[in-house]
């Protein structure tokens, strides 16, 4: 596994905006490449949602973004192949059924498939199993989890995992595909102080590979450039509720990975100007289909 060179991020007046209202808006970013920015939020401000956008999975319909070079929406088919989703609930939920071994494999194997060079799919199958195993070590290394310290080892049920333990598991298995930026929801949810701590010095070393890390939390350490979602808008003058420029919305390079209805319908111009919880909902739910 090589070594990633990150992916710059910059946003200027993002948001985006569904049938309900604002799901998030006003968000300006500017991130270098193997940094870590926190996003942090009251719950339904869209910080989620703040993140499928920002890996090209979800349509954005205000302001504009920049990552890695590629600018959304236009790019967004270009942004999710260097872009990774860690823990997002409700998106790519581990799947409880499996053992440790076979959610890595699975992993492996949706890599290959999907993001893999064609010339890969036809080397022997042994010399795949080599590198695909090579592969899980690697990233189960910079993850920071160590089968042979689970209850059963890599036949461990993902549902026996602690918290901090499936955090590590979907961290690794992200990281499968080298990417550029890597984006994880709920940081901290349900973690002691010293398991938070783990946690964001996990964050640090996969920033320091060169990697561009973003992670929605409750609080982030001091020394963490933060994001805010929730917040008011910036021009109290301007009117919320009229029809947002879609101009740059006109054409993408595919249909997003999620479906991105929530930016695609018209406006309500009854939605409310603040952060909406329920449009929240509505864009996670369209994600939860794809």
């Amino acid at each position: 596994m090589d070594s990633p060179h990150g992916a710059a991020v910059k946003a200027e007046d993002f948001g985006l905006k569904g049938p309900r209202g604002w799901v998030f808006r006003n968000i300006a970013i500017d991130a270098a490449p193997g940094s870590i920015t926190a996003v942090e939020g009251p719950s339904g401000s869209g910080r989620t949602c703040l993140l499928l956008a920002l890996t090209g999975r979800m349509k954005p319909t205000a302001g504009h973004a920049e990552v890695g070079g590629h600018r959304l929406p236009r790019k967004m088919a270009a942004v999710r192949r260097i872009a990774a989703l860690g823990p997002v609930s409700g998106v790519n939920d581990l799947d409880q059924a499996l053992t440790v071994a076979e959610q890595l494999r699975e992993g492996a194997l949706l890599q290959r498939r999907y993001e893999g060079p064609i010339r890969a799919l036809l080397r022997p199958r042994g010399e795949r199993r080599a590198s695909a195993a090579a592969r899980i070590e690697e990233a189960l290394a910079v993850a920071g989890l160590d089968l042979a310290t689970l209850p059963k080892g890599p036949r461990t049920s993902v549902r026996d995992l602690e918290r901090l333990e499936s955090v590590r598991l979907s961290v690794a298995i992200a990281l499968l595909g080298d990417p550029r930026l890597l984006a994880l929801d709920d940081l901290d949810l349900k973690l002691s102080d010293a398991e938070r701590a783990e946690a964001w010095s996990l964050l640090r070393a996969i920033a320091a590979r060169g990697t561009t890390v973003f992670a929605v939390c409750s609080e982030a350490p001091q020394d963490i450039p933060v994001v805010r979602t929730g917040t008011p808008a910036k021009t109290p003058d301007a009117k919320p509720d009229s029809a947002p420029d879609t101009k740059t919305d006109e054409k993408t390079d595919a249909k997003p990975e999620t479906d991105a209805k929530p930016a695609d319908t018209k406006p309500d111009t009854n939605a409310k100007t603040e952060t909406n919880t329920k449009g929240t909902d509505d864009a996670l739910a369209e994600a939860r289909r794809a």
